[in-house]
């Protein structure tokens, strides 16, 4: 079921908004060379302890999921792009680090994620790696531009899916966007092709995560071993870019801006 959320609501979001870009921005600095994995996620789960804030993963179970996600961020690295659970690996100079996460704040959700190289870039792979990450953010502002009360979802995936083409990528549209409100995952699904003036019409009070990510040479995954990281299949490298939107009267906000 699709909810439209009052303005009043709306503002009740905000601090979870606010609080998942803080625990994002604090890991990401976190994150160099020599830090394990399962530090970030240590350093997540304190900061959601001393707010008092609601972890959306560690008991989260979807068919796709081998068993109870168990962490409270996804990390996913190189190959990986999607579910990355946190295990015990140090990162190292020119790994590629997508970061999701999801919390809830009194009650309301918000969800976010974006991707970095840490430390020194590999060399030859600065300017890939650098391209890969800014297409999936200019894709995520363009599918946040379409995002506008009369449009519909086709609007956002095509605009994201141009992004994404115009740099050479294939698209896979098994993951995407979706709504997020009380919980994490709620309808619609927002996927990241599409065709423009196609499927549910944007309104005003709509709330949704915008979730562009794109594979370098592929547009085909597969599941990890450990039953949740998604890779790509030929091993090439991925990025993940998302927001948490309100669509508004006066357009959409941000309610996952980081400073």
């Amino acid at each position: 079921m699709i909810e439209l959320r009052t303005p009043r609501e709306i503002e009740e979001m905000r601090p979870a908004g606010r609080f998942v870009a803080e625990v994002l921005t604090t890991v990401r600095e976190a994150a160099k060379p020599g830090v394990n994995l399962l530090e970030l996620d240590e350093l997540a789960h304190k900061m959601i302890r001393d707010r008092g804030a609601e972890s959306c993963y560690i008991d989260y179970h979807p068919s796709f999921g081998a068993m109870p996600f168990g962490k409270v961020i996804c990390t996913s690295v190189n190959d990986a792009v999607l579910h990355g659970l946190p295990f015990d690996y140090s990162l190292r100079d020119g790994d590629l680090l997508s970061i999701d996460f999801a919390c809830s704040v009194d009650g309301w959700v918000s969800d976010s994620a974006l991707s970095l190289v840490v430390g020194d870039a590999l060399p030859g792979r600065a300017e890939a790696d650098a391209k890969l990450i800014r297409t999936t953010e200019l894709a995520l502002a363009a599918g946040i531009a379409a995002a506008t009360a009369g449009n519909k979802i086709g609007d956002i995936s095509v605009a994201i899916a141009e992004v994404g083409h115009a740099a050479g990528y294939s698209i896979n549209t098994d993951f995407g966007g979706h709504g997020v409100g009380r919980t994490m995952h709620g309808d619609p699904h927002v996927p990241n092709n599409g065709r423009a003036g196609r499927g549910f019409p944007l309104k005003p009070g709509l709330v949704i995560a915008v979730e562009p990510w794109f594979l370098e040479t592929t547009d085909e995954i597969w599941t990890d071993p450990d039953g949740w990281t998604l890779r790509s299949k030929d091993g090439s490298r991925g990025a993940h870019s998302e927001h948490t939107i309100a669509v508004t009267e006066d357009g959409p906000i941000i309610l996952t801006a980081r400073d």
